[in-house]
């Protein structure tokens, strides 16, 4: 049989990970991609850790090559696009996973920097905003395309730090309008929204700043109510799968919660 995304060219943004005992979001999308018959591109700002994808997925006996990339760059976006249509002739598939918080200046309104402010706004939203535009005319040449864009449950609930909260809110509507502006080229494009995830992004610079690891991983699962545990980069890899497969073919401008049901079980009782 093949795969879910056979024979497709897919770039993953992101695709490196902070280091740490459990897989992030964007690495596990780029393997499960791999494993299902796309041909990747790992790209990072951190090439060796983009490489490290790249033998994961090599080792399994799938097709990837790593992009040194600064998602804040339209000229790096723009050559990291041209590499991969000169490496595979085409591009299908675009996913966005980029973003920051408190580690690139991120804060409450009153204590949060200008500089604090423009870094997370050209991390979690230009980034999105620049890739798409590099790829959409490569996927009107291949009649159509997905691109996905990697949100936060923090765009709905209350969150702490302004830069995050209100980046992952507007990349909510830069979806809608991307899918809205691209539908009639056959570009569908969607977002999902990651819950409470144990992923070295979510939990190791706690750790560095100070919490005990188990003490952080029991009260973030305590929160779930599907399972009573964290969701993995794989819950994400896999909600990304089936966006940026042909099943999803009629689904466009949607928000996707990937959060074990915490959203809607907030004020139930006994929760």
């Amino acid at each position: 049989m093949p795969g879910r995304v056979e024979g497709k060219v897919a770039i993953v943004v992101g695709a490196g990970q902070t280091p740490g005992a459990t897989i992030g979001n964007g690495r596990a999308t780029a393997i499960l991609l791999a494993r299902e018959g796309a041909a990747v591109v790992v790209a990072d700002r951190d090439l060796a850790s983009a490489e490290e994808t790249v033998a994961m997925i090599v080792e399994e006996g799938g097709t990837a090559g790593a992009c040194q990339v600064d998602a804040t760059s339209e000229e790096s976006l723009a050559a990291m696009v041209a590499e991969t249509l000169a490496r595979h002739g085409g591009l299908d598939v675009l996913h966005n996973n980029v973003g920051a918080s408190v580690g690139a200046g991120d804060a409450s309104p009153m204590e949060m920097t200008e500089e604090g402010f423009d870094n997370i706004v050209a991390l979690n939203l230009k980034s999105h905003w620049l890739a798409s535009r590099q790829a959409i005319p490569a996927m009107r040449k291949r009649g159509g395309g997905s691109i996905v864009n990697i949100s936060s449950m923090a765009a709905r609930h209350a969150y702490p730090f302004l830069g995050y909260k209100a980046t992952k809110t507007a990349l909510l509507a830069l979806t809608e309008q991307l899918a809205a502006q691209h539908a009639r080229d056959n570009i569908r494009v969607n977002a999902i929204l990651p819950g409470a995830m144990n992923t070295p992004m979510a939990i190791e610079p706690r750790v560095a700043a100070g919490a005990d690891r188990a003490e952080l991983v029991a009260k973030r699962d305590s929160r779930i109510p599907l399972g009573g545990k964290m969701g993995t980069g794989w819950d994400v890899g896999y909600a990304a799968l089936f966006l940026h497969s042909d099943e999803a073919r009629f689904i466009s401008g949607v928000s996707l919660h990937v959060d074990g049901a915490e959203h809607v079980s907030d004020n139930v009782a006994g929760q």
